[in-house]
């Protein structure tokens, strides 16, 4: 009886050519990112071996990639706008999308995310506040093979640790702000502070930064800390109404959740928006036109900002950038409606 030869494998042609198993798969799956140099090495040594890739594995490999959308955030219209501009560029460009829902203060979130990324053949991950400010976290995904995109709240890159898709929370903050003091606001109020989140603290540095700009100052007892919620809009709008005749005549929300919230108390209250107290939100999320009247707020394209990041992490994983050139910056805009008015109309 003849003897029973091995088949040979791609770590075996892997081997004998010098490479990686992985530059075999690319060149047998004729993908571009392999030299003619190398090609023509690995193609010797799968002759010499009589190497027959297995039609599965090669329809496996050449799969579209998948990438993950993780996040902890209590607002859902924010998650959803997200989600949905990730999937449109998915879509685009033929990969898959897996939706992580997380708790970011957990202490084995890292464990958590790289067994989800093994299961799922994932090669890149998208990261949204606050678990893209934990430098701990991104590095650890680094050091498991993924690419990562960090989305976080700023005027520039942190660092240069993963790219980033950065949002000017502490300009649009001032904006906003800027405009109710035109208006002839002085006392305005801040609520959502979250010092956990980096996106609360911009927002509030560039309402400071607008009453310092033009010469008034802040009422720190009208600063409230808060979750970014209608629930959370409730209670620190009553907390804030309660401090007549000290109220404000204004009140800037760190989202539109929490706005739609402060005019559901204020209405309970029996005030009318914008003649008896003004109320702006930000990111002109659903909620802002759910209101009546409708809220004056800042236009954050979160859809654009979700694909910009889907873009770039699609590109790491082929290879086709570097990591330096590849960061990117958004600004929202002030979009005036009617949920604001001088306080003389008072």
């Amino acid at each position: 009886m003849a003897p029973i030869t091995k088949k040979p494998t791609i770590k075996d042609v892997a081997k004998l050519a010098g490479v990686s198993f992985k530059t075999v798969s690319r060149v047998v799956n004729n993908e571009a990112s392999v030299s003619d140099a190398v090609r023509d090495k690995v193609n010797e040594c799968i002759k010499k071996l009589n190497y027959r890739p297995n039609h599965t594995a090669r329809t496996m490999r050449k799969a579209p990639f998948s990438l993950a959308f993780v996040y902890d955030n209590p607002n859902s219209n924010y998650v959803i706008q997200m989600q949905n501009g990730i999937i449109s560029e998915c879509r685009k460009q033929g990969f898959e999308l897996v939706i992580r829902p997380t708790d970011s203060k957990a202490e084995d979130v890292g464990k958590e995310l790289a067994a989800m990324i093994g299961s799922n053949q994932i090669g890149g991950v998208i990261l949204t506040p606050p678990l893209s400010e934990n430098r701990a976290l991104v590095t650890f995904l680094l050091n498991q093979g993924a690419k990562v995109v960090r989305i976080l709240s700023g005027s520039e890159p942190p660092d240069e640790l993963a790219p980033v898709i950065y949002v000017d929370d502490v300009a649009a903050g001032e904006d906003i702000t800027a405009y109710l003091l035109q208006l002839g606001h002085r006392r305005i109020a801040f609520v959502g502070y979250n010092p956990s989140h980096e996106s609360s603290r911009g927002r509030l540095q560039g309402y400071q930064q607008a009453h310092d700009k033009y010469g008034v100052s802040v009422d720190k007892n009208l600063i409230i800390e808060g979750e970014f919620t209608f629930e959370s809009g409730l209670k620190m709008t009553q907390a804030l109404l309660d401090k007549a005749p000290q109220r404000p005549t204004a009140i800037f929300a760190c989202n539109d959740e929490i706005a739609a919230g402060a005019v559901f108390m204020a209405r309970l209250q029996n005030l009318r928006i914008p003649e008896d107290i003004s109320i702006v939100g930000f990111e002109n999320s659903p909620f802002s036109v759910q209101t009546l009247p409708h809220l004056t707020t800042m236009d954050q394209p979160n859809f654009d900002i979700a694909a910009s990041a889907a873009a770039l992490v699609i590109s790491l994983m082929q290879e086709q950038k570097e990591i330096k050139a590849t960061s990117k910056g958004f600004n929202p805009k002030l979009l005036i409606r009617d949920s604001a008015t001088r306080p003389e109309a008072n």
